[in-house]
């Protein structure tokens, strides 16, 4: 019996020995969590924008800085053909057409034949040649008649006069008929009943108004062709009545092609219409740009205008904008451990991985530098 109770005993002893020396060891080695500060622990206020934390150190704050630059006023417009550089194409005599030799869209060149009209107007004019031809040819044989007959006195000097007189009048008719020919393009020594419509500049074919077997008007509308020379387009912009004061003329503004996002070009401004849309209270500028080539007649177009005077404008670093529910915040500081949560519109992004704020902050005032960490622990 004592035997056995010492058993227990001595048991007892080198379990409660054990656990002596494992404490010991324990209370030696460092515990990390233990020595951690600890997590910051964020508190609503009533307002649903407003945040007390336990360790406001852990979030840093920066200053916003101010920035200066003129605000740029962004428009759509609208690609069209410079209408000082457009040229109808006039038939001058009036038929129905027989081949068309181009179509809208086709590049010509001046000279080049674009179609042919088969006219009644051409038999016309070279029977009106015919005749002031042969009367031409009278005068003058009664001209030189009555020239030999007064040299002889057999006239008075009244009829050698008439007959001058008729002469000229009969040469100044067939000028008038052999410029008629001219002008429609027949050749008096070979007549023929087809006119030649030829380009009278080079460009672009922006309008047709014939098909074949269409009828022609002479200097009559519409015209069959309208050719636009599209080396300076003009660009036209909508521009709202309260933005007027950021539109001078002689300036210059910016210009992108939809097409061609990467390209850049410049546009001066031509004319303001003094009218302004009555409906939508938006005045058409006119800008004038030279075209490489890209520019097409309809394309859309941003034009960016920086006409108004320079503003100050707060700037901040990138990751004190915190972008949420498609909108755009910074925290600012209200007193010791109180965050607010500030809407704000950004502008353009800024040298040294600034943003600029265009509204909602000024230069001075502070803001958690990253946005971002502070908002993971409202979060949590």
């Amino acid at each position: 019996m004592k035997s056995r109770c010492f058993k227990c005993f001595a048991g007892a002893a080198l379990g409660l020995a054990l656990a002596s020396f494992l404490t010991g060891c324990n209370e030696g080695k460092a515990d990390p969590k233990a020595e951690a500060p600890p997590p910051a622990t964020v508190q609503a206020d009533l307002d649903a924008n407003n945040f007390k934390v336990d360790h406001p150190d852990q979030f840093p704050l920066v200053t916003a800085v101010e920035h200066k630059e003129a605000p740029a006023l962004n428009v759509t417009g609208v690609v069209q053909p410079d209408i000082n550089r457009a040229v109808p194409v006039i038939s001058l005599a009036a038929g129905r057409v027989v081949e068309i030799k181009a179509r809208l869209g086709d590049v010509v060149t001046k000279g080049q034949l674009l179609l042919k009209v088969r006219s009644n107007d051409v038999s016309g004019a070279y029977q009106t040649y015919l005749k002031a031809e042969n009367d031409e040819r009278l005068a003058r044989i009664q001209l030189e008649r009555q020239q030999i007959l007064y040299d002889k006195g057999a006239v008075a000097k009244s009829a050698l006069e008439q007959a001058e007189t008729a002469e000229k009048d009969a040469k100044i008719d067939l000028n008038a008929a052999t410029e008629q020919l001219r002008l429609l393009g027949i050749d008096k020594d070979h007549p023929s009943g087809i006119v030649d419509i030829t380009a009278p500049i080079s460009g672009v074919i922006t309008d047709q108004q014939v098909t074949n077997s269409s009828g022609v008007q002479g200097l009559g509308s519409p015209n069959p062709f309208t050719i636009s020379d599209l080396s300076y387009v003009w660009i036209v912009c909508d521009v709202y009545e309260n933005d007027l004061d950021a539109v001078h003329i002689g300036e210059y503004a910016d210009i992108h092609l939809n097409a061609y996002p990467g390209r850049g070009f410049k546009g001066r401004i031509d004319n303001i219409l003094p009218v302004l849309d009555p409906t939508l209270h938006t005045a058409k500028v006119r800008l004038e740009v030279p075209n490489p080539g890209l520019m097409r007649v309809g394309m859309f177009v941003t034009a960016t205008f920086y006409g108004k005077q320079p503003e100050a404008r707060a700037a901040v670093p990138a990751t004190a904008i915190l972008h949420l529910h498609d909108r755009e915040w910074v925290y600012t500081p209200v007193s010791a451990g109180h965050f607010k949560r500030l809407e704000v519109v950004t502008g353009n992004m800024l040298p040294g991985n600034l943003q600029e704020i265009v509204s909602g902050l000024k230069a001075g005032d502070q803001v958690v530098s990253n946005a971002l960490a502070l908002q993971n622990t409202v979060e949590q």
